[in-house]
Parts: C-alpha cells; sequence; structure tokens
C-alpha cells in the first residue's frame, strides 16, 4: 500500500480527517439522510462528508448535500466543531474525524437518496426525536435548535 492510499484511508488513518455536515431547514423542518455505509450504518445523520484536496469547507457542503440528497442550499454559518474518534481494543486510533456542521437554507430540488444515503427526508423536531441517531449528532441539534 502507498502512503497516499494509507493517508487517504478513514480507517487507521495517518492524520484526522475533515469532514462536513450541513443542517438545512426548509419550512421548519430539517433533512436527514439514514446512513447507508459505517461508520453509523442505518442511523439518521445529517448530509455530509469529506473534504476533498483544493475545496473549501462551503463547496465541500454543498458537493455532499447534492450528491447525497439530490438539493442545493445556500450556507448561513457554521453552527459546532466536533470530534469523532474511535479507538480499537488495543488502544489504537482506528478512526479520526474532526467534523464541521453548517447551518444551511434549502435553495432547490426534490430530495432523493443518492451515493451514501439509504433514505432521506425532511423531519420536523419532534419527529427527529424519535429517530435512531448518534448521541453526539442528537446533541448537536438540540443545541443549535435552542440558538
Amino acid at each position: 500500500m502507498s502512503e497516499s492510499q494509507r493517508s487517504d484511508s478513514r480507517w487507521y488513518p495517518q492524520l484526522p480527517m475533515v469532514a462536513v455536515h450541513a443542517l438545512v431547514f426548509k419550512e421548519g423542518r430539517m433533512l436527514l439522510t439514514k446512513r447507508s455505509k459505517e461508520p453509523s450504518k442505518g442511523k439518521w445523520s445529517l448530509p455530509g462528508g469529506r473534504i476533498e484536496l483544493g475545496e473549501t469547507v462551503y463547496e465541500a457542503v454543498k458537493r455532499e448535500v447534492f450528491e447525497e440528497c439530490s438539493v442545493e442550499i445556500e450556507i448561513e454559518r457554521i453552527i459546532d466543531v466536533a470530534d469523532s474518534i474511535i479507538s480499537d481494543e488495543e488502544g489504537r486510533i482506528r478512526y479520526h474525524f474532526v467534523l464541521i456542521y453548517l447551518l444551511a437554507r434549502y435553495k432547490a430540488g426534490d430530495i432523493k437518496a443518492q451515493s451514501d444515503a439509504e433514505d432521506v427526508g425532511w423531519f420536523t423536531p419532534a419527529e427527529i426525536a424519535e429517530l435512531d441517531m448518534h448521541p453526539r449528532l442528537r446533541a448537536v441539534l438540540m443545541r443549535a435548535l435552542s440558538s
């Protein structure tokens, strides 16, 4: 395996990866995706993914939302930054992401699950309370809704 292949791997990376996620609002509802891949396969999440080399945070989140959900968005601001670090049984870092959460507004398009999304939907805050999602994401959403 070459150095570039090792450093690009999300599992047992050489360096932390940076990812973006968008909290997209449309008429009081939030856009969520059901993940089709690990980590958190089968759980509801915000659309997003890794920033590609040469891409800005805003470009990356717009691309990721379009690739996963088929909708265009308008970015308002960064709402949170968090770490996702998972160690294996031997204490080695198995997974390390820096997650940047952005607030966005729906601009155009009809939602359709694509790429890493098993399903997509618009949800009210009350409906989100009942969905299976990572506790850290639920905390980010609750903070964003209360501000």
